[in-house]
């Protein structure tokens, strides 16, 4: 059906312009005012716009059943809606333009329909953290522990470790000629039956010139430990339990024997190859428990003995199993001449299945003074062979900073030339009365 529009009487006038009108005139000839919707036509319904209206606009006596407001507020700049269909099936034009209203600020106005968003990308993931190469810091490092960018080859986890626990300190390092680590290390803490804390510290230095020196050491240093720390607890003698850690820590060195290196295949079994030129270490440690410093070793691992006050003389606490003790020893040679020759560092005594009989070293002390213990290899003491040298090494400090004591004594190591791989622990031991007299007596 044709919509039916409401046309202006002859005569006349429009009225915007006030010029005269025709009676089929459907817009100004003047001013182009659409004279269409001029008033309302007569009777029927007024159709309603189709427009949404919030509740809230809605006031008044009747607000919530009316369908529309007489004049809802319309949005700035919004588009003229479209006629909607009356009851009858007529349209009704909307009426002439007017300045739209301002919006009151009271009022919300609706909220526009959400603009069309294409699908979210989603994020890269990114790729695992790369290690960065220590040399260039710039290069990424490959699965073989190389730079991808400048070929370095990148420090191990055994290249430099350092740990501190209560009073016990360690620092081990690869050294600046060695490839790999071969030492190890382990420090812990326990208390006697009554009590009292037990320390310990235990220092292992793989023999290179046999297989998996560097699997040796931790393998000795491991289970010395653990047996310290099941036996002082449970009221073995300090001195008797060294022995039984050094016999536990051969005992694990053994066993590595007849174990294939690792990532190789088990294809050989006992009695194979590997049994020739087995894994081997030296073993040296200290307990500091009871008022008494016992030490233990096997190998030329050192434990030297520092007064906190200068004042009492430095010590050391371990004889060498080497070729140069044994000339020594038996007055063949001075210590000097011995230490000069090169069969000096030969060891006599290790822990391997390929050692002679197993004979550990034990030794305790009773100190009238505090002072500190060092527990070293020969990669420190080659630099600092002598007590007295050891002493001024080590700084004055080293009973309240025992880990930065120990970082001293290795960065001493290094700067002297760094041939071999470095491991210290630096073990306070307190004297609750300061007494007179030597810095430590042996008690056989």
């Amino acid at each position: 059906m044709s919509p039916q529009m409401h046309r202006p009487a002859a005569g006349s006038l429009c009225p915007a312009c006030t010029e005269p009108l025709e009676e089929d005139d459907r817009f100004c000839g003047a001013c182009g005012q659409e004279l269409s919707a001029l008033s309302p036509p007569s009777g029927g319904d007024r159709p309603t716009l189709a427009v949404s209206v919030p509740p809230e606009w809605r006031t008044g006596p009747g607000a919530e059943a009316s369908s529309a407001p007489a004049e809802p507020p319309a949005p700035v700049h919004a588009p003229a809606p479209a006629p909607a269909p009356s009851a009858s099936g007529d349209f009704e034009l909307p009426p002439p333009q007017t300045p739209l209203p301002v919006p009151d600020p009271r009022i919300a106005p609706p909220a526009a329909p959400p603009a069309a968003v294409p699908p979210a990308v989603p994020p890269a993931v990114p790729p695992a953290a790369a290690k960065v190469c220590v040399a260039c810091r710039s290069g990424h490092v490959d699965p073989d522990g190389y730079c991808e960018n400048c070929g370095h080859a990148q420090p191990r986890e055994r290249d430099h470790m350092e740990r501190e626990l209560g009073p016990v300190a360690a620092v081990s390092d690869r050294g600046l000629r060695h490839h790999r680590n071969e030492d190890a290390f382990a420090i812990s803490t326990t208390a006697l039956p009554d009590g009292s804390p037990a320390v310990v510290a235990v220092v292992c230095d793989g023999v290179s010139s046999a297989t998996r020196p560097d699997e040796a050491s931790l393998a000795a240093a491991g289970a010395a430990n653990e047996l310290l720390l099941t036996a002082l607890p449970h009221g073995v003698h300090p001195e008797q339990a060294m022995r039984e850690a050094i016999v536990a820590a051969a005992t694990a060195v053994n066993a590595l024997a007849g174990q294939p290196p690792a990532g190789e295949p088990s294809e050989h079994g006992h009695g194979s190859h590997h049994q020739l030129n087995a894994p081997a270490c030296t073993i040296v440690a200290a307990i500091s428990a009871g008022g008494l410093l016992i030490v233990g070793w096997v190998g030329d691992s050192r434990v030297y003995w520092v007064p906190d006050d200068r004042e009492g003389p430095a010590a050391r606490l371990t004889e060498d199993d080497s070729w140069a003790a044994q000339m020594v020893a038996a007055g063949l040679m001075s210590e000097r001449e011995a230490y000069a020759d090169e069969r000096a560092h030969a060891i006599t005594g290790w822990l391997g299945a390929d050692a002679y009989e197993l004979e550990p070293h034990t030794a305790a002390f009773k100190p009238d003074r505090s002072g500190v213990v060092v527990v070293c290899t020969d990669g420190l003491w080659n630099y600092a062979e002598g007590p007295d040298e050891m002493a001024r090494a080590i700084p004055a400090d080293a009973a309240e900073r025992p880990l930065h004591s120990a970082q001293v004594l290795v960065g001493h190591a290094l700067d002297g030339g760094g041939h071999d791989n470095v491991t210290v622990a630096v073990l306070p031991f307190a004297v609750a009365r300061p007494g007179a007299g030597s810095g430590h007596d042996r008690r056989a």
